[in-house]
């Protein structure tokens, strides 16, 4: 019973030393800055932060976690905006909001975590370094905690900067790729022959079979795009901005055969593990290419390829396949948007 009642007195005095360390030591709530840059321009990287659709998909806090279930709730975008989440693995659950808003200068953000009646305030500034960089601060107010949780504000801040390193790994490949497609589709001139060079890409897809009878080619381009959509986004868990425009791989001149074989893939920045056979990765190694870009009916893409075909002869070029890069998703009963790329050498 004495070493018991000792034991008692050392924990009961222990605790009120740790207490009182807290109190008189540790701040009840913390303010911290941290700065970063990107080398993109304000409008561009204001519009990942305002859309909290767009930012759980590059932040890491949401986007590491396969267990995080989130709901969006209008206007989705801007002042008044929200989310719920829960994740069930990790224990955790909260709700954010935006609170003010300010175009491509400030956002305020409010982040309530696993039922605290306090959240936590984040003021996010936006400077426009140049034309091309953007300069990125966060001011951020943690609520308060009692004295026995007052411990946790030691880790606070690194862990909230280390979330957003990682966060801004991310944001600069969304960025990147939806730079890349913004680009392309600005640079489009339809029915025009041009010259480019293009670099090596890694597609992840499928080897097809099928007839070129009226329409059929194109539905049977429709369901096999939709089969491998589906599986990199939802098996894979990749978002539209995580990959660029599928590309369909063909002999140049197979348009006139009965049947038809290609290779229909989504372009991914790295291979990945893929489990399901029916679909396998495929290299396109950098080459010179004729190109035109084309909008219409997937049957009028023939005249096109002729032409690209016609000055490959012309200019006593060989050839090799063409790629049919789609700019806009194909849909049956829809006008294709495309670009058809013929590689030619010597």
């Amino acid at each position: 019973m004495r070493i018991f009642k000792i034991l008692t007195l050392m924990i009961i005095f222990l605790g009120g030393v740790y207490a009182a360390s807290m109190y008189y030591f540790v701040d009840e709530s913390k303010n911290f800055t941290i700065e970063k840059e990107i080398d993109y321009p304000v409008d561009k990287v204001f519009a990942q932060f305002n859309n909290l659709q767009h930012f759980t998909r590059w932040n890491n806090f949401f986007s590491s976690s396969q267990s995080m279930d989130i709901d969006y709730y209008r206007p989705y975008e801007g002042q008044g905006s929200a989310i719920s989440y829960v994740d069930s693995k990790n224990d955790t659950d909260g709700e954010m909001f935006i609170r003010y808003e300010n175009p491509n200068k400030t956002l305020k953000y409010q982040l309530f975590e696993d039922e605290n009646e306090n959240p936590t305030l984040v003021d996010v500034k936006f400077k426009p370094v140049s034309a091309e960089k953007t300069k990125i601060t966060w001011y951020v107010h943690t609520p308060k905690l009692s004295v026995w949780r007052r411990v946790e504000n030691f880790w606070t801040e690194d862990r909230f900067a280390e979330n957003i390193t990682k966060s801004m790994v991310n944001l600069k490949n969304v960025l990147g790729n939806k730079v890349e497609k913004d680009n392309q589709m600005a640079a489009i001139k339809y029915d025009s022959l041009m010259v480019e060079n293009e670099e090596d890409k890694l597609l992840l897809g499928i080897n097809v079979s099928t007839s070129n009878k009226k329409d059929a080619l194109y539905k049977n381009i429709v369901m096999n795009y939709n089969k491998i959509y589906t599986f990199v986004t939802m098996d894979l868990g990749k978002k539209d901005d995580e990959f660029g425009y599928p590309v369909l791989i063909t002999d140049a001149d197979n348009y006139k055969d009965k049947e038809v074989s290609y290779f229909l893939g989504i372009p991914l920045s790295k291979k990945i593990g893929v489990t399901d056979n029916n679909f396998n990765f495929r290299t396109v190694n950098p080459s010179q290419n004729y190109v035109m870009y084309y909008k219409g009916s997937y049957e009028g893409r023939i005249k096109a390829i002729q032409q690209l075909i016609q000055k490959a002869k012309k200019d006593e070029m060989r050839f090799g396949d063409i790629r049919q890069t789609f700019i806009e998703r194909p849909v049956e009963g829809q006008e294709v948007n495309m670009k058809l790329s013929l590689s030619v050498f010597k």
